[in-house]
Formats: C-alpha cells, sequence, structure tokens
C-alpha cells in the first residue's frame, strides 16, 4: 500500500483524544503496581471476563460458571478466551503477526465448534468474493498495512469482521477476540490485562446500533464506532485496575 488507508479516520472529529485517552488508560493499567508483578493472574481473570461478556453480547447466558457454562455460545466463547490468555498468548501473537486469517480459522474452530453441525465449515470463511477480499485487506492492514494508533486499528478490524460476517456462526466472538489479538500484537496491550466487552455489553443496544451504522462508511458512524470502541478500552483498562486491586485485597 502506497498510502495509509486509514489515516483519514485520524482527521474525524473525536477519533484521535478518544484514541490517546485508550492508551492512556491501558498504560496505566499495565503500570499498576500489581499488573507490574502479577500480570499473569490478572490476565486470567480477564480473559474469563471477556469471554463470559462476549458470549452474552451474542445472546448467550450469563448463567455460568467455570465448570458449567451452561450453552454453546458461553463455551465457544471461553475456549475463544482461554486461547488468548496469559498461558497461550505469546503463541497466539505470533501466528496473528504471520498469518491473520489462520488465526482467524483457529478463532471460528474454537468459538463454533458447538454451534454447528457440519464440522467442515468450522475455521471457513464463506465463499461470496468479497469476502476473501476483504479479509485479505483486514491482514494487510493487521500486518503493516497501517500505522494508525492500536485502538483505531483494533476498531475498525472489530468493526469489519461484525459487517462482513465471513464465517457461519459466532462472527462476534470472532470480532472481539479479533480486537483483543490487535491489541496485543501492537503492543497496547501487551498482557491483554483490559476487559472492553464488559463494557460493550453494559450497552449492547448502543453495541450493535453503532456497529450497524459502521456498515454505510458514513464519517460520522465510523467516528462514532471507533470512540465508541476507545470507550471500551478506557472502560476495560479500569476493570482490569479491579482486578489487580480484588488481588492485592
Amino acid at each position: 500500500m502506497s498510502q495509509d488507508p486509514l489515516a483519514p479516520l485520524l482527521e474525524l472529529p473525536g477519533v484521535r483524544e478518544a484514541s490517546d485517552k485508550a492508551r492512556e488508560a491501558v498504560g496505566a493499567a499495565h503500570r499498576h503496581p500489581i499488573n507490574m508483578r502479577q500480570w499473569d493472574k490478572t490476565s486470567r481473570e480477564a480473559s474469563w471476563r471477556a469471554g463470559r461478556s462476549s458470549a452474552a453480547i451474542d445472546g448467550g447466558t450469563t448463567d455460568i460458571s467455570r465448570e458449567d457454562l451452561g450453552d454453546p455460545i458461553a463455551a465457544g466463547a471461553i475456549r475463544v478466551a482461554q486461547s488468548l490468555d496469559s498461558d497461550s498468548l505469546d503463541q497466539a501473537v505470533t501466528v496473528f503477526r504471520r498469518a491473520p486469517a489462520q488465526s482467524l480459522a483457529r478463532l471460528h474452530t474454537l468459538a463454533a465448534s458447538d454451534l454447528l453441525e457440519d464440522k467442515d465449515l468450522l475455521g471457513r470463511p464463506r465463499s461470496e468474493p468479497h469476502i476473501a477480499q476483504r479479509l485479505d485487506f483486514l491482514g494487510q492492514l493487521i500486518t503493516g498495512g497501517t500505522s494508525v494508533p492500536a485502538p483505531v486499528l483494533a476498531a475498525v478490524v472489530h468493526g469489519d469482521l461484525l459487517v462482513l460476517q465471513p464465517f457461519v456462526g459466532a462472527n462476534g466472538v470472532v470480532a472481539r477476540a479479533t480486537s483483543r489479538l490487535v491489541s496485543a500484537t501492537t503492543g497496547l496491550d501487551p498482557h491483554l490485562l483490559g476487559v472492553p466487552e464488559v463494557f460493550w455489553l453494559s450497552k449492547v443496544g448502543q453495541y450493535k446500533e453503532l456497529s450497524d451504522h459502521f456498515a454505510t462508511g458514513e464519517p460520522e458512524a465510523l467516528a462514532n464506532w471507533i470512540i465508541f470502541c476507545c470507550d471500551g478500552l478506557e472502560a476495560g483498562a479500569k476493570e482490569a485496575l479491579s482486578i489487580a486491586e480484588a488481588a492485592r485485597g
């Protein structure tokens, strides 16, 4: 790419400011004394909360425990979240940096394995040509095709996957997990301590409305979605701080 295709997004009202606030909040969570010493514990708890909330956004039950996940949506979302926790994140990031399409296929396989009777559909994007083209474009962005701040890239990848619906089933869980991987891979949230999914679940109606509007490509809709995602990152960083404080107490 000769020109950065996402650079114009930074000129939309409020986007740069929201991105800066998100980065500062996530950085503060990483600088918490507990997280500097025991980040792995926060990461594992954040993974659980992220998976639980992500499932609920897509209609999964919130009545789950670590021993009984309750339904296939929740089970898939927790498997996805655990694939990005402190024990597995380094490997996931390595693959994502090199082969984003392979990462997406694995995330979908984990998310949808209890949802689809036809196992041949697991990890396999739908066959429409525009899907392959858009996934290729996202892969280029993820592997260095843009220099916009990480919160903006995470929001764009997240929104595009929600709009594109590249797989049969579990696309929301995959989109949110991919957003997390962008945060880790870019160094925004290298240990995935943040839990923006809790914020998005608390505002699920707005989440779905803004992601639908994102599909229009209108500048205001793009800005509103990116700012909303950045607000989630900021709130998710506060969630990480609450996890650390609970560990200290």
